[in-house]
């Protein structure tokens, strides 16, 4: 499985996720802009010393993903799509793609996976989307648990 961040603004959260992946050995893209750097100490942190055991992949835009992205169907999640991620039947080769923390995913990347975006219900009327790590965790262990995996 793979975890796609289209534009991530906020390092920590990147860094929570490679955790997340190097412990579930999951597939981790960042497509660019990045709205930090690869260096940068809080990702570092965030991640502690588990970054050798990511296998990362970085794009500089959505189009060189598309371009060299891996075979795989891409599902998309909004905190504005209809359908619930439960509703999924994962593969073991899906690609889960999330937007930045402000801005979520682009109308471009909404449009071409219209017919695969889905949203994480959330009850509470005052929050207006999940924590982008919480999110991809919350995905990953669902399709990990339709698999078999945990």
């Amino acid at each position: 499985m793979h975890i796609v961040f289209v534009e991530p603004e906020i390092p920590p959260n990147t860094g929570t996720t490679a955790r997340l992946c190097a412990a579930t050995n999951t597939t981790l893209h960042l497509v660019g802009p990045l709205g930090f750097s690869l260096e940068d100490r809080y990702l570092k942190r965030a991640g502690l010393d588990y970054w050798p055991y990511v296998d990362l992949h970085t794009y500089p835009n959505w189009q060189d993903f598309l371009a060299r992205r891996p075979s795989g169907r891409m599902l998309g999640f909004s905190a504005r799509a209809t359908r619930p991620y439960t509703q999924v039947q994962y593969r073991a080769d899906d690609l889960f793609v999330f937007g930045s923390e402000t801005r979520g995913l682009s109308e471009e990347v909404k449009t071409l996976l219209a017919e695969y975006l889905y949203t994480i219900p959330m009850e509470g009327t005052y929050v207006r989307s999940l924590n982008l790590s919480n999110a991809a965790a919350i995905v990953l262990y669902e399709a990990r648990r339709q698999l078999g995996k945990g």
